[in-house]
């Protein structure tokens, strides 16, 4: 039964009903990953950068930039929401940032749910300040500003609810989300997160139990929280496991395409009805050119044509196994 006595009204849509409307109206629940590298942009758009500015990392910023609009146009209609990966800017410097913010208003003006994977960690204070400037607003003169303005953001809780309250807060004041990682995609993971505790739950387990409990005020109207987690497609016992150990939990699934996760692995993260789950893909989609089965179909300066058709495979490979 769904704990709706803390939820609070804030006048808009949660997060999660937010989330499930853009699923459903597309019929697709997969993420476009933006996590650009100069080599993946083609050298017409780095030359033209090039050409209208001598500072280096504001070429490279514009560049990033142009790629990811001309992504997001080819697949706007078909995929419901993009994840920028906030390193892949921090590290061209303040240029970087900017080009952020870019994408992430770029997205939200093509009716896009936009997902900063920024994996923030810390407590108190400065938890609260990085939840202000992607999920909040900042106090600024007297006046209340939005900085990058994502609708959801990964984060890292292994610091304990001190490091999760303020990002909660803005869940709930600003109809935000969150995504917290419990079973991450990447090989080590286990060192960690597969370790036995005196209780017998590993450690994955037991922050799959702290979300489900950290979520239950922000459940919407459709069954699932603004709290959700990260688990990644390389794991898809865990995966299946972790289903129903947080039937409220909105589920991010990276590792699909280019980390070797199938469609059959990722179909674990779904509940009965097709829902509950949204999948990531980034260098097969931004490279997808490069793929096998488009070699031949496309050149580098069509990416994004490239990126459309494997979107559209994408989605229906996803399907066709739920």
């Amino acid at each position: 039964m769904r704990n709706k006595r803390r939820r609070r009204e804030t006048g808009g849509m949660n997060f999660s009903d937010r989330l499930g409307k853009a699923i459903k109206e597309k019929n697709n629940p997969s993420v476009l990953g933006l996590d650009p590298k100069l080599e993946y942009i083609p050298e017409s758009i780095k030359e033209k950068c090039r050409q209208q500015v001598d500072n280096a990392f504001q070429a490279a910023a514009r560049s990033i930039l142009e790629f990811n609009k001309r992504l997001i146009d080819a697949t706007c209609d078909i995929i419901p929401a993009i994840k920028p990966q906030v390193a892949y800017y921090e590290m061209y410097g303040i240029e970087g940032l900017w080009a952020l913010e870019e994408t992430i208003a770029y997205g939200r003006q093509k009716g896009l749910i936009v997902i900063a994977d920024g994996k923030r960690n810390d407590i108190g204070p400065t938890a609260e300040a990085y939840s202000m400037a992607f999920l909040g607003k900042t106090d600024i003169f007297g006046k209340a500003c939005r900085a990058f303005n994502a609708d959801a953001l990964t984060v890292n809780a292994y610091l304990g609810i001190d490091g999760i309250k303020p990002f909660i807060g803005d869940c709930m004041n600003e109809n935000k989300g969150i995504f917290v990682l419990v079973k991450t995609s990447n090989p080590s993971s286990g060192q960690l997160q597969d370790m036995k505790l005196e209780d017998g739950r590993r450690v994955y387990e037991m922050m799959a139990d702290l979300v489900r409990e950290w979520g239950e005020p922000l459940i919407g109207e459709n069954g699932y929280s603004s709290i959700g987690a990260v688990v990644g497609a390389t794991y898809p016992e865990q995966l299946k496991e972790l289903r129903k150990r947080m039937p409220n939990a909105w589920i991010l699934v990276p590792g699909y395409g280019a980390q070797g996760g199938t469609a059959q692995d990722v179909a674990h993260a779904f509940d009965k009805n097709g829902l509950g789950a949204i999948v990531n893909a980034s260098r097969s989609l931004m490279c997808a050119y490069k793929l096998d089965r488009w070699k031949g179909q496309f050149t580098h300066e069509e990416f994004a044509e490239a990126a459309r058709a494997e979107a559209i495979r994408m989605r229906d490979d996803i399907l066709s196994a739920l």
